[in-house]
C-alpha cells in the first residue's frame, strides 16, 4: 500500500499544501499593508513623526492604525514583524522544487530535445538561477538606479524576459515557467529576508539606544517592497501554469511569461490607484484584456516541429527498463484503449484540442515516461479517465498496477 511511488506523491501533495497556505498567509498580508500604505489620511491630532492614520471595521470592532514614517518618539513594547509568512513560503516552495523538478527531473526538467544533459547539469541550473538572479537584482537596486524606480523596474522586467527566454532553451516549458516564477518569489522572499526586515532591525536598534534613525533605511525598504507588490500576481499566474499546456507547453511560452508580468502591473496600477484615492484609471482594464487576448492567441501557436523533437528524444535507462517489464504489452493495451483518445497529438475526443496537462499517451515512449503518473492515476487511484468516460475496467487497473510494481521492485 504505501510504496514509494504512493509515499512520494503524497509527500508532494502534504508540501504543496503548506506552501499554498503560507503562500496565502504572504499574499494576503502583503496586499493588506500596500492597500493601507496607500489609504492613508492625513489628520489634525496626529503625534509628531505620524505619516498618517486610518479607521477600519472588521470581525464587528474598530481598528486605529497609525503609520510613522521612521518610527515613533518611544519604542512599543512589542512589536509585530511580517517575516515568516514569506520565509515559509520560500522554503516550502524550495522543497517542493525539489521534490517534482529535481526528484522528477527527467521527466518534468530538462527536455532532451532542448539540451542534452545530465540531471545533476539540470538541477545545477536550476539552483543557479535562484541565486545568481538575485545578485543581478540585488546589485541593480543598489546602484544608482534605485533614484530612478520607473527606469530600474523596466530594467527588472528586462532582465526577467532574458531569463524565461535563457530557460526555455534547456527546460520543458513547464519547468521555464515554475523557474520563472520561483526566481521571482526568491527576489521578492530575498528582499524581506536581506533587505526590508533587516533595515528595520537598524531603526528599531537606533531608537532603543536613544540614537534618531536615519530615513534612508525606510526608504530602502519601500522600493523593494513596491518591487514585491507588483512581482505578486505574476508569480501566482506562474506557479498555477503547470495545470495548463496552452500556457507552458507552446512555442512562444516565454513570449506568454513577459506579458504575465505587465498583465500584473496593470491590474496592480489599478488597484495601487484607487486605494491611494488618486484616480480610476480603467483605461488598464484594456490594456489587459489585450494582453490576455495576445496570450491566448500565442498559446495556439504550431507545435509540430516541438511534438516531432520531442518524440526523437531517446528514452532514458529507466524509461527502458519500464518498457522492457513484463505486463508492459497489456498496461500499453489499456492506455491505448481507453486514454490515447484524449491524450494525443491529435485528440478525437470531442472538445478536446490539446492533449490534457499536455501529456502524451500514444507511443510505447509516451507510456514509459509517463509511467508513474499512469500508475497513480489510472492504476492506484480512478482519477482517469475523467468519471471513467472510456469505461476502463478494473482488470485493466490492475494490469496497470502489477506492470509498474514489477518494472520498480
Amino acid at each position: 500500500m504505501y510504496d514509494l511511488a504512493v509515499f512520494w506523491d503524497w509527500l508532494a501533495f502534504g508540501v504543496r499544501w503548506l506552501h499554498v497556505i503560507t503562500a496565502i498567509a504572504w499574499i494576503g498580508s502583503s496586499f493588506y499593508f500596500i492597500a493601507l500604505d496607500l489609504g492613508l489620511r492625513k489628520a489634525d491630532d496626529l503625534p509628531p513623526g505620524a505619516h498618517g492614520e486610518e479607521w477600519q471595521v472588521h470581525g464587528g470592532g474598530f481598528y486605529h492604525i497609525r503609520k510613522f514614517l521612521v518610527a515613533p518618539e518611544r519604542m512599543p513594547e512589542h512589536l509585530t514583524w511580517f517575516k515568516w509568512e514569506s520565509y515559509s513560503t520560500w522554503l516550502s516552495g524550495f522543497a517542493l522544487l525539489m521534490i517534482v523538478y529535481w526528484a522528477g527531473g527527467e521527466l518534468y526538467l530538462i527536455d532532451q530535445s532542448k539540451a542534452e544533459l545530465a540531471l545533476w547539469q539540470g538541477i545545477l541550473i536550476s539552483a543557479a538561477t535562484l541565486s545568481i538572479g538575485w545578485l543581478v537584482y540585488d546589485r541593480l537596486c543598489k546602484s544608482g538606479l534605485a533614484e530612478r524606480p520607473t527606469l530600474l523596474m523596466v530594467l527588472l522586467f528586462g532582465l526577467l524576459v532574458v531569463m524565461g527566454w535563457a530557460l526555455n532553451q534547456v527546460f520543458t516549458g513547464r519547468a521555464m515557467m515554475l523557474h520563472l516564477g520561483a526566481f521571482t518569489a526568491t527576489i521578492m522572499s530575498a528582499n524581506v529576508f536581506f533587505i526590508i526586515i533587516p533595515n528595520q532591525k537598524i531603526v528599531v536598534a537606533d531608537l532603543r539606544a536613544g540614537r534618531a534613525p536615519d530615513p534612508k533605511y525606510g526608504k530602502i525598504a519601500k522600493l523593494r517592497s513596491t518591487h514585491n507588490n507588483y512581482l505578486t500576481l505574476p508569480v501566482l499566474f506562474l506557479m498555477l501554469s503547470n495545470h495548463y499546456p496552452l500556457a507552458f507547453a507552446t512555442q512562444y511560452n516565454w513570449i506568454i511569461a513577459a506579458l504575465v508580468f505587465l498583465m500584473g502591473v496593470t491590474i496592480r496600477h489599478y488597484f495601487n490607484s484607487l486605494h491611494a484615492r488618486t484616480g480610476n484609471p480603467t483605461w488598464t482594464w484594456l490594456v489587459t484584456a489585450l494582453l490576455f487576448i495576445a496570450i491566448m492567441w500565442l498559446s495556439t501557436a504550431p507545435m509540430h516541429q516541438q511534438l516531432e523533437a520531442a518524440d526523437a528524444a531517446p528514452l532514458t535507462a529507466q524509461e527502458q527498463r519500464l518498457a522492457a517489464a513484463p505486463g508492459f504489452a497489456e498496461a500499453h493495451d489499456v492506455v491505448l484503449g481507453r486514454c490515447s483518445m484524449c491524450h494525443a497529438r491529435e485528440p478525437v475526443w470531442e472538445g478536446i484540442l490539446w492533449a490534457p496537462k499536455g501529456v502524451l499517451l500514444e507511443t510505447e515512449g509516451d507510456i514509459a515516461r509517463n509511467a508513474r503518473a499512469i500508475y497513480l492515476q489510472a492504476g492506484v487511484s480512478h482519477a482517469m479517465p475523467p468519471a471513467n468516460v472510456t469505461f476502463m475496467e478494473p482488470e485493466g487497473r490492475a494490469a496497470i498496477v502489477a506492470w509498474y510494481r514489477t518494472a520498480t521492485e
